[in-house]
């Protein structure tokens, strides 16, 4: 049979992808949530395991996930409306939920409109479908997140209408941007708000300065997109994310409800025109079934948690344990990258110490990411750790502790 032919060369690609390192570990299952008691904060139990963890991987930064609101109010929209949309949104797949989700995040991130996605990534590969045509030209940032660089490939940009810049250099996206063809009639200029594994941010009001003059060369200007998956819910005074935290808004707004807010789908935010030629021009949109009711409704509840007395409190609390937990690792003279974040990354520098330490943390019930060569340059070895709001002082001092004896 063919697939006993496709399973040997699909085998020998995994082989290559083991031999050179990048081959991803066998999935853990996590089998019981364990809510928090005392001094600790929650604990997770794995498939084969008799201990309990304290997740450090985590990009549920407000822990909004088990919420009793959350949890109340997807169960009243499934039972309004059931567990499935029936179809895509143009034929009658869109429900109450859909809309009043849309209005609330549009509210929350200062736009006059949005669309929600299955995910932030079908949210990139969206949009890059709705800008693009053959004389659009995108700019992006080194550093930028697979989505954003799938999504040009999904768009079918040609190689002369990319242009990349160093990370965070406003100097080489002014090059990027002088190299740009006089006869393109569209610039894109995008980049992540958090980047995922450094957790520095994007210093958006500089980018607005650098491309502020640019815009009168082009036909419909220069316009600039974040993806603030990792920012929106975790970051700036009241948790609008990276643009709040550098005072500047972008034209157009990715984000993610999957992270920060504990649920699932993405989401684009822009102007009421961007929206609807979404609506119209966007395959990953138009051709895939929505989100639930339930995470519509536990989505809109999470914005609602935000905005609240007791958000604001989640958010205070994510910002001291992640102060904790670096002035903890500058106490322990290890390196790290400076910022308030509740990405914190762990700079070691060396794989077989990597993995050594992410492995000791393993055996003491701590979950991490670390990566290492080849993965990332030799040198550049990481660990990453993502605090929650969830997290004590107890749950910080333990992982402390033990990256002492280390």
């Amino acid at each position: 049979m063919s697939i006993e032919k496709l399973d040997r060369a699909l085998e020998a690609e995994i082989d290559d992808l083991a031999a050179q390192g990048r081959a991803k570990a066998e999935e853990r299952v996590i089998t019981r949530y364990l809510p928090p008691l005392g001094s600790k904060g929650p604990r997770y139990c794995l498939a084969g395991m008799d201990k309990q963890f304290i997740r450090m991987n985590s990009n549920s930064y407000l822990s909004l996930s088990n919420h009793p609101k959350l949890i109340q109010a997807a169960d009243k929209a499934t039972h309004d409306f059931g567990v499935g949309p029936g179809a895509v949104r143009f034929i009658d797949g869109t429900f109450v939920y859909h809309q009043a989700l849309e209005s609330r995040v549009a509210d929350f991130v200062d736009k006059p409109g949005a669309k929600i996605f299955n995910s932030a990534y079908t949210a990139n590969c969206g949009l890059a479908l709705t800008l693009s045509t053959p004389a659009t030209h995108w700019i992006g940032d080194q550093l930028n997140h697979n989505s954003i660089i799938r999504a040009m490939r999904i768009a079918n940009v040609p190689s002369a209408n990319k242009g990349i810049f160093h990370h965070n250099d406003m100097d080489d996206l002014r090059r990027c941007l002088d190299q740009v063809d006089p006869g393109v009639e569209r610039v894109v200029v995008v980049f992540d708000g958090i980047f995922s594994m450094r957790g520095d941010n994007a210093p958006i009001d500089r980018i607005q300065a650098v491309v502020d003059p640019y815009v009168p060369r082009f036909r419909d200007g220069v316009i600039t997109v974040v993806d603030d998956s990792h920012g929106i819910g975790a970051y700036g005074k009241s948790g609008r994310g990276t643009p709040e935290f550098c005072g500047r808004q972008p034209d157009i707004i990715v984000g993610t409800f999957g992270k920060a807010f504990g649920v699932n789908g993405g989401f684009i935010a822009g102007s009421a025109t961007l929206v609807e030629a979404v609506r119209q021009k966007a395959d990953t949109y138009i051709y895939t079934n929505p989100l639930s009711v339930a995470d519509c409704a536990a989505a809109t509840s999470a914005l609602d948690v935000c905005d609240s007395a007791e958000g604001l409190k989640l958010l205070s609390n994510l910002g001291r344990r992640t102060q904790q937990f670096r002035s903890g690792l500058c106490d322990l003279g290890m390196e790290t990258i400076d910022g308030p974040h509740p990405v914190v990354p762990l700079m070691v520098r060396d794989t077989r110490k990597t993995r050594e330490l992410v492995e000791t943390l393993f055996c003491n019930g701590v979950l991490v990411v670390g990566l290492t060569f080849p993965v990332v340059p030799k040198g550049d070895e990481t660990i990453r750790f993502q605090i929650n709001a969830a997290h004590t002082e107890s749950d910080i001092d333990e992982v402390l502790a033990l990256l002492k004896q280390f």
